[in-house]
């Protein structure tokens, strides 16, 4: 399949160039970067959800809803959850898209699973770039559910517009409520298995917990009750949502947080780049593979080899 019918299959909204582009994504293949290139501009016009928490706290059942909810309100949804990786194939070990499959007739709903492939913060590496070819696609919604591996999960951040932190009743006592990490990065707080004994008190305590916050805050993240199986709360996360996007825009968030984006996605990118570059220089030359025998040994420190393997890389560039 050429650069240009993948372009052009995702641009018409056809599915299976959509799957095919996300796949060469996470080979990392170079021409998912030359699409990526030309898609780019097609971009910017999805409304990016984070749904991170801890495991076991619902966020794929919550998801569930509200891609049934924003359906009945005539948007298109793009779901990427984020599972952990089989240590044998790479690929995602759970299927969400199992779990999803009351939306899976609906044509109007794409969802995709991929593997962390070691990549810790709570996201696969290349999950920017497929919410990007989802972007590119058209769909209104984009849900980025994350693994769930617990307070880490705060790369969300960076790729979504809102950020969900889900919780459950008797996750924890009051300290864990308090703690930074994931409980600082949340637009919406939202206290799932709203049956549990206790649930009122995990509200209480997270409300406790912003009370506290010293931070200036133009928006205060509400704190919601849901039951996900019942779809208890599920309208009041919606509007809450749809409330967040319009604070982003009337405060100029949206264009502030756009342009940390691109700062973040550039430099990341020329990160990448440098480094594969380099790593493609100087692997199986003699001088690199003495250097790492000298660090092994304690007669050089990799410090000063890094930088040193650096500035000649960037010398022998310039001339």
């Amino acid at each position: 399949m050429s650069v240009a019918e993948l372009i052009e299959g995702v641009l018409n909204q056809k599915r299976r160039y959509l799957a095919r582009l996300i796949s060469l994504i996470e080979d990392e293949d170079i021409r998912a970067l030359e699409a990526l290139s030309q898609l780019y501009k097609h971009t910017g016009k999805g409304h990016i959800i984070g749904v991170t928490g801890p495991p076991g706290s619902g966020k794929s059942s919550l998801v569930t809803k509200l891609t049934t909810e924003f359906r009945k309100r005539s948007k298109t949804i793009g779901i990427v959850c984020v599972d952990p990786s089989s240590p044998f194939t790479g690929g995602a070990l759970l299927g969400d898209r199992i779990r999803m499959q009351e939306h899976s007739l609906d044509d109007e709903v794409y969802v995709r699973s991929m593997g962390t492939r070691g990549h810790l913060g709570g996201l696969a590496r290349a999950t920017s770039d497929a919410v990007r070819a989802i972007d590119a696609f058209g769909k209104d919604i984009i849900f980025v559910e994350t693994v769930g591996t617990g307070q880490s999960e705060v790369e969300v951040i960076d790729v979504a517009h809102t950020v969900i932190v889900t919780d459950v009743p008797g996750s924890g006592d009051d300290i864990q409520a308090i703690k930074a990490g994931i409980m600082e990065i949340a637009d919406i707080f939202v206290v799932n298995k709203s049956d549990l004994v206790g649930a009122d008190k995990k509200v209480t305590e997270i409300n406790a917990m912003l009370d506290i916050d010293q931070r200036e805050r133009a928006w205060r993240p509400p704190v919601l009750l849901t039951n996900a199986r019942s779809g208890e709360g599920i309208l009041e996360l919606v509007d809450s949502i749809l409330a967040h996007l319009e604070h982003l825009k009337e405060s100029g968030l949206l264009q502030k947080k756009g342009l940390q984006r691109s700062r973040d996605e550039l430099q990341e990118l020329m990160k990448y780049k440098l480094t594969k570059e380099l790593s493609q220089k100087l692997q199986g030359k003699p001088e690199y593979e003495n250097a790492i025998k000298m660090i092994a040994k304690r007669k050089q420190d990799p410090y000063t080899v890094a930088e040193q393997l650096i500035a000649e890389f960037l010398f022998s560039e310039t001339r």
